[in-house]
């Protein structure tokens, strides 16, 4: 009897173990959102330079690093170059490092979390297939690099070519896509598709919630190029950040 006692206790709790990690597997299956299809931003991107795939729960963006437009920094001889003797050009496209970036992002950003600063280097990839940097040239402001940015206010170094400024190849005072940034936010232009003018309830980051040209009636986070001329480029930041996807 006692034996019995013994197994029938150790079936219930074997029973009640089964049972809370059912509940547990089914709960975390539920908060977790399954993402089967990229967002329709994406298809805004330049697909000579850009290749975008879903990978579980991500998006991951490999580029050529190669802009689809004119600028200086193509070189003489390149059928994208573009005479602009007022700047103080850094080595051309070609003849730079390896352009080429890999950037993965969540298909569903975290908006729940502390805003994270910007880094040096690549902190997103704009359509035109050419990465983002921010406000900062090497351990300073920008000013220092002013001279170099062309038309487009982009420039080579370190390696790749790369946006600071508003990209007027692409968007120039609108509401255009100008790329995805590494917390999965995008980033469009100064003025927003939903009210056609500058928004006036952007947060620290650059950001609010509305809907875009991609989001078919539904409101959604994004960011702007922010509506201040920055020092004496007579242009726009591109993003300074922080961001607010993490």
């Amino acid at each position: 009897m006692k034996s019995l006692l013994k197994l029938s206790i150790i079936a219930s709790l074997l029973l009640l173990v089964f049972i809370a990690c059912s509940s547990e597997s089914s709960a975390t299956e539920e908060d977790e959102e399954v993402v089967t299809e990229l967002h329709a931003a994406y298809a805004a991107f330049n697909t000579d330079a850009v290749t975008i795939y879903l990978s579980g729960s991500n998006v991951v963006i490999e580029t050529t690093g190669l802009p689809n437009h004119k600028t200086v920094y193509w070189g003489v001889g390149n059928s994208l170059y573009m005479e602009e003797p007022d700047v103080e050009t850094t080595p051309s496209i070609m003849s730079s490092n390896n352009n080429a970036v890999t950037m993965t992002v969540d298909a569903t950003p975290n908006l729940s979390g502390s805003t994270v600063s910007t880094q040096l280097n690549t902190i997103g990839i704009a359509v035109s297939g050419a990465s983002i940097f921010n406000d900062q040239e090497g351990n300073g402001a920008l000013n220092q690099a002013a001279a170099s940015l062309d038309w487009t206010g982009a420039h080579i170094g370190p390696g790749v070519y790369h946006y600071h400024l508003e990209p007027k190849a692409f968007t120039d005072d609108d509401s255009n896509l100008v790329g995805i940034l590494k917390d999965g936010v995008f980033l469009y232009g100064r003025k927003c598709t939903s009210t056609g003018t500058y928004p006036t309830d952007l947060d620290a980051s650059g950001g609010h919630t509305s809907t875009t040209q991609y989001t078919n009636g539904e409101a959604e986070y994004h960011y702007h190029i922010i509506n201040e001329i920055y020092s004496t480029t007579g242009s726009y930041i591109a993003f300074a950040g922080p961001y607010r996807g993490y």
